[in-house]
């Protein structure tokens, strides 16, 4: 078998990352060796491999619903926005520069596509089937010209396409139709059907939509798959800004101890891997919440400043909003604060930076014995160490150096009384090291909280991916969708005009 796939949306967040790491899942308890890819990501949300390259957390997610380890060649494209119009370039795992968006769609995305099809070329003559995920619609037609992750990655390869709508949003039938209509004829002809997402209520009054979707376009739906809590893991959303009012989603189960710990995330500009937190979320008893407000840290047990890919601005956004004054008044009362990587970096006394904000010399909070240059080469590393008695793994993508001149030691960082600092993401997916350390976090706020002695969230993350794998497997045709992957797009499928323009 050298089978394949391209999971394309009618949008963006249609549930094509969550799709394509379920049919992962289905494929790997099958027996089948299966790897995912997404030949260009933009997200902030990162992940180190073992070899050192830089990947959309997302394909490493999708890599463990495979059960293989993740590499290079299933994210070859790493697009990290550092604004509104430029993101830096992230090509097989390293930086090559920071472009604009008319720079990247005017030219240099297109001279990409042979290596993102070599990468793919590789990876099918290593697996049985490689699930490929695309990126918001393949109908943007003011970008077909350029693309290397949607028709273009599909026709480079000869890759059916299954398009997956949200129902949830509505108009699930209108984007549909209208995705294969304006596709040229040559890219229509690899669209082979429809997945729906996120459907609430009796499938049976969906199922005439469906039929009469199937008329006016010669394609049959492969499934409907119910709206589910809980399945949102490892989004790639790179330009949020703020997150105010989200809550991580927790575990349902009560507190060990009698008491909650609180902690409260600080959304700051273009926030990198607020996945770290996920594992405290996992919690029994831990509630997070993103805030932007300084009286939100109020109540907080604890206060996490989180990476980003704009430290300098960042910065500049906590004083504004007075969430800088917070943290100090935190850190000179004994209450705890956690700065993880851009975090970290300004917790210390100051920055160098002539490289990400070329700003020079910037004061930073002082609350840490630490000073910061930026560095043009990134560290990109996948550390182990020890903190509070516990070993600890993580992974590290900073440009970021820091000196440490003071303090006690903490994972490549310091700590300073209950202030603390790392460059290491990943640190509490770590479980003995994440309960010693809430331990201390709930001793230093005067919280009767005990963690929970076998919560294991690896456990926790296969159970998830088990999750998405039962979706596909007791909600979507199996076997027809085999039969895709093996055999590719059904022939003659009819074209729907008008077509792409010219």
């Amino acid at each position: 078998m050298n089978g394949g796939l391209l999971v394309a949306g009618t949008t963006s967040d249609a549930g094509k990352s969550v799709v394509t790491a379920g049919i992962c899942r289905w494929l790997a308890r099958q027996g089948v060796k299966v790897a995912p890819f997404k030949a260009q990501n933009m997200s902030l949300n990162s992940f180190v491999t073992r070899e050192g390259a830089e990947i959309g957390r997302a394909q490493a997610m999708q890599a463990q619903a495979c059960r293989v380890e993740p590499t290079a060649l299933m994210n070859p494209v790493l697009l990290k926005p550092g604004g509104e119009r430029s993101s830096q370039v992230v090509l097989l795992g390293r930086p090559v520069g920071e472009m604009s968006a008319r720079g990247y769609h005017g030219g240099r995305q297109q001279r990409l596509l042979g290596t993102v099809l070599d990468c793919l070329a590789e990876l099918r003559g290593t697996y049985d089937a490689v699930i490929c995920e695309g990126a918001g619609s393949p109908a943007e037609i003011n970008l077909r010209r350029t693309d290397i992750v949607n028709m273009g990655i599909a026709r480079g390869a000869g890759l059916p396409v299954l398009v997956v709508g949200d129902i949830d949003r509505g108009g699930v039938f209108a984007s549909f139709f209208g995705t294969v209509a304006l596709l040229a004829p040559e890219d229509q002809a690899l669209v082979a059907g429809f997945l729906v997402n996120k459907f609430r209520g009796d499938v049976s009054l969906l199922e005439p939509g469906l039929e009469m979707l199937h008329g006016l376009t010669g394609r049959r739906a492969y499934g409907v798959l119910p709206f589910r809590h809980g399945l949102g893991i490892d989004e790639e959303d790179g330009l949020r800004v703020s997150l105010r009012g989200t809550v991580r989603e927790s575990n349902t189960a009560p507190p060990v101890g009698e008491d909650v710990l609180r902690v409260a995330v600080c959304a700051v500009p273009l926030m990198s891997n607020f996945t770290d937190v996920d594992a405290l979320a996992a919690e029994p008893g831990v509630v997070v919440r993103f805030v932007d407000r300084a009286e939100e840290l109020a109540d907080a047990d604890l206060v996490i400043v989180p990476g980003t890919r704009g430290t300098v601005r960042a910065l500049e956004w906590l004083r504004e909003r007075g969430l800088a004054d917070a943290i100090a008044r935190r850190a000179a009362e004994g209450r705890p604060v956690l700065g993880i990587c851009g975090g970290f970096q300004m917790l210390g006394e100051h920055i160098e930076d002539d490289v990400e904000s070329r700003r020079g010399h910037v004061d930073g909070l002082g609350l840490l014995p630490v000073r910061v240059r930026f560095a043009r080469e990134k560290t990109l590393t996948r550390p182990v160490g020890t903190a509070l008695g516990e070993r600890v793994e993580g992974y590290e993508i900073h440009h970021g150096v820091a000196e440490v001149l003071g303090g006690d030691a903490f994972l490549d960082g310091c700590r300073a009384g209950q202030t603390w600092g790392t460059h290491w993401h990943g640190s509490l997916e770590s479980d003995g090291f994440r309960r010693a350390f809430l331990r201390e976090v709930a001793a230093a706020a005067g919280r009767r909280f005990v963690p929970a002695p076998d919560t294991s969230f690896a456990a926790l993350r296969e159970e998830q991916l088990d999750r998405l794998g039962d979706l596909i497997e007791h909600h979507a045709d199996t076997d027809a969708l085999w039969r895709l992957i093996e055999s590719g797009a059904p022939q003659g499928l009819p074209f729907i005009p008008p077509g792409a323009p010219a």
